[in-house]
């Protein structure tokens, strides 16, 4: 529910936080709010939330910082704000292992839609597979309880990485384009944003295959899509 759903604020420009809370609240969100990075870790550490908002460029540990220090203990959805469009900004962000940014000035609706549009990843798979496990090679995804074990080891994978394994494994043996991925994973309203499928499919690869450089598992036809490998029968 929305008004259980409790979202961090980061940021230490004080305008921006006060304007975020009031269109946050105002739709239902309970918010919570830091000034720095440090006091930032320490919220998710011990009272985590169900969303984090996180300014790129703060004073001491930026952004990229925090997002890489949170990602060691939680897979809880980071969106990055960042005044800056540029495509290596975004990136890097993405890259640290956010789930989507938000170029400042921003406005309230295109920043409910991007919260919105990443909370409906938490949780929400669509249609169950027919098994509950798919096996591959030393690659087993539970479904039933949305667990990635890769070599023996659970994988701490974020809810739009989840996501998008789940979408990959759920289409085996299919190549799916971008825009479908896009579709499916991120929603509506991403459409060309391609960054945001290949550095996903960056990270996917570095947590679930052995040699992310020459992976067995999730696969790139050049030039069309990606291909996750259907199981022996």
């Amino acid at each position: 529910m929305v008004g259980r759903t409790r979202i961090l604020i980061v940021d230490d420009e004080p305008r921006y936080v006060r304007a975020i809370q009031v269109n946050l609240e105002s739709s239902g969100y309970q918010t919570l709010t830091a000034a720095d990075g440090v006091s930032a870790i320490a919220l998710v550490t011990n009272d985590p939330p169900d969303l984090v908002l996180l300014d790129v460029r703060m004073p001491g540990l930026d952004g990229y910082e925090v997002c890489r220090r949170i990602r060691e203990f939680s897979n809880v959805p980071i969106i990055f704000l960042t005044a800056r469009a540029e495509t290596a900004d975004k990136v890097q962000g993405l890259e640290w292992g956010a789930d989507d940014y938000v170029t400042k000035p921003f406005s309230a609706e295109e920043l409910m839609a991007r919260v919105q549009a990443v909370l409906r990843r938490v949780g929400h798979t669509g249609d169950p597979l027919p098994s509950a496990q798919l096996r591959v090679g030393d690659l087993e995804i539970d479904f039933a309880r949305q667990r990635v074990l890769a070599r023996g080891s659970e994988v701490l994978l974020t809810p739009t990485e989840y996501r998008l394994l789940y979408t990959l494994a759920r289409h085996a043996g299919q190549v799916l384009v971008p825009d479908v991925l896009l579709e499916r994973v991120w929603g509506k309203g991403y459409e060309g944003e391609t960054q945001l499928v290949w550095q996903a499919i960056h990270r996917l690869r570095g947590k679930v295959e052995s040699d992310p450089r020459n992976p067995r598992y999730i696969q790139t036809r050049p030039g069309i899509g990606y291909l996750f490998v259907k199981p022996e029968p």
